[in-house]
């Protein structure tokens, strides 16, 4: 078993990786920018120390970006990479990407991506459609269901993709 910064994402981790078990706090989102961002941005990253204070910054900078409509009037400014302070191009274009993918499965609210993540049918049409977003994996899949606060029954493990 290999550990990385991935490590970080899961809800119990050591302070090895910026976390630790008596203060971890829920990863969960009322942001549908914050939670795009967040799981774009969780791949290899430390989550306390990278991950985190970016999502905080875009929920501050960006309150309107708490929809799906909001979150895309702002993407359309070109600022996202100035607001997280996230220069490379990669983790924006996912952003761009996931975003897209919820705009096409009409989910502009957390508690509408809460819906379609716990109806069956609508759950599989969506994360097949995430899936094929470029970096998304099955656990950032799962991920995506801890941050909209949906439970998947089980622990879920930092994504690995």
């Amino acid at each position: 078993m290999t550990i990385d910064n991935d490590a970080a994402n899961l809800p119990a981790q050591s302070d090895s990786h910026g976390t630790d078990d008596s203060i971890e706090v829920s990863r969960g989102w009322d942001h549908i920018g914050a939670i795009i961002v967040d799981a774009a941005l969780q791949r290899r990253q430390n989550y306390h120390a990278t991950v985190r204070p970016r999502v905080a910054a875009l929920v501050g900078a960006w309150p309107d970006a708490a929809t799906t409509s909001g979150f895309r009037r702002r993407l359309d400014t070109g600022m996202l990479s100035e607001v997280i302070s996230w220069p490379s191009p990669g983790r924006l274009a996912q952003v761009e990407d996931m975003t897209r993918v919820f705009e096409s499965q009409g989910i502009e609210t957390v508690v509408e991506l809460r819906g379609a993540l716990g109806d069956d049918a609508r759950r599989a049409v969506l994360r097949e459609a995430l899936g094929a977003v470029r970096h998304v994996s099955p656990k950032t899949l799962d991920y995506i269901d801890t941050l909209s606060g949906v439970s998947t029954g089980g622990a879920v493990e930092a994504p690995e993709d």
